[in-house]
């Protein structure tokens, strides 16, 4: 989960999980796998940033490359 702050200033939690794209516009929209969209005050490469961070304490960056090294061998 990561801390954003919607346009009117109140932060939000969203599930990094389910983020499927970030598109700055100028404004940072976040769109999940739900179809819903988030636009917040944060720029591109913080969410992005957040986002490793997140999947890096969960261990999930580390499982998709391992994924990848057995699809190889």
């Amino acid at each position: 989960m990561i801390t954003v702050t919607r346009l009117n200033g109140k932060e939000m939690i969203v599930n990094a999980l389910l983020i499927e794209t970030i598109e700055s516009t100028p404004d940072t929209m976040i769109t999940l796998t739900t179809g819903k969209k988030v636009t917040v005050l944060e720029n591109l490469e913080e969410v992005i940033g957040r986002t490793i961070v997140y999947l890096q304490t969960i261990g999930a960056n580390r499982a998709s490359v391992m994924s990848m090294e057995s699809e190889e061998s």
